[in-house]
């Protein structure tokens, strides 16, 4: 039983990693299709091809992928940009940005998912988020002054990023997380990666104006919901009122 579990438990691994990898490269066709193939000036391009590189991806595949999403050869991307607005359990508001290339598949399966919470039942809740740039880098040096290199990166807020907020972040690195305005992301990116930081993530997106109050079993219960949702081949990003 023992030796059975250790294989099920490599495979779940191996399916997870699969997943993941899947995403990036998905990420990677999405960013090429939004801002075009130049890793030089498409800031979220240039984030995803270095997640890319980190998970091994092949240059090749890394180079379909690009060439898919900016509708460079014969394979061209055909993907319906979708986002669900709704409530996770305990009336926490969740964003769901899904890419897919069958709306009539993925929308009842997004149902589906929002089984524990609510879909659209109360509305747009876009209201409850700032749409803001958002732009995570990490660097060796952590004797840095955070403030200091938000202001000259032309951030409007910034917060410490740690290794148990975004594994990205290596253990013994300083993460350093930026809000900018929309039209600021590439600048923002292009400063830091010319200032010595490896940036991690360079996108525009959701973030929460209030967080409801939560215990640890509300948070946990949250959590599974949120992973269910992100596990889901065709969503993108998840953005939810929860720290």
């Amino acid at each position: 039983m023992g030796r059975q579990w250790l294989h099920a438990k490599r495979a779940i691994v191996n399916l997870k990693k699969g997943q993941t990898v899947g995403k990036i490269v998905k990420e990677i066709t999405v960013a090429a299709k939004l801002g075009g193939p130049d890793l030089g000036a498409n800031a979220r391009l240039f984030a995803a091809v270095e997640k890319a590189r980190k998970q091994s991806v092949t240059r090749d595949v890394i180079e379909r992928a690009i060439k898919k999403g900016a509708g460079i050869g014969g394979d061209k991307l055909e993907l319906e940009h979708i986002v669900f607005e709704g409530y996770a359990p305990h009336k926490v508001p969740v964003i769901v940005e899904v890419m897919t290339d069958n709306h009539q598949r993925t929308a009842p399966e997004m149902r589906l998912l929002f089984r524990r919470g609510t879909l659209g039942a109360g509305g747009s809740n876009k209201f409850l988020f700032d749409h803001v740039g958002i732009v995570e880098a990490h660097q060796v040096d952590a004797k840095n002054d955070l403030e200091a290199v938000a202001i000259e990166a032309g951030a409007n807020e910034f917060e410490t990023l740690g290794h148990d907020q975004n594994d990205d972040v290596p253990a013994d690195h300083i993460g350093i997380r930026l809000l900018t305005d929309r039209t600021a992301v590439h600048a923002t990116t292009v400063w830091l990666r010319e200032h010595g930081w490896t940036v991690i993530t360079s996108e525009i997106g959701y973030v929460a104006k209030t967080f409801p109050e939560l215990n640890d079993v509300d948070r946990e219960d949250v959590g599974n919901f949120l992973q269910a949702l992100e596990d889901h081949d065709d969503v993108q990003r998840v953005w939810a009122a929860v720290k």
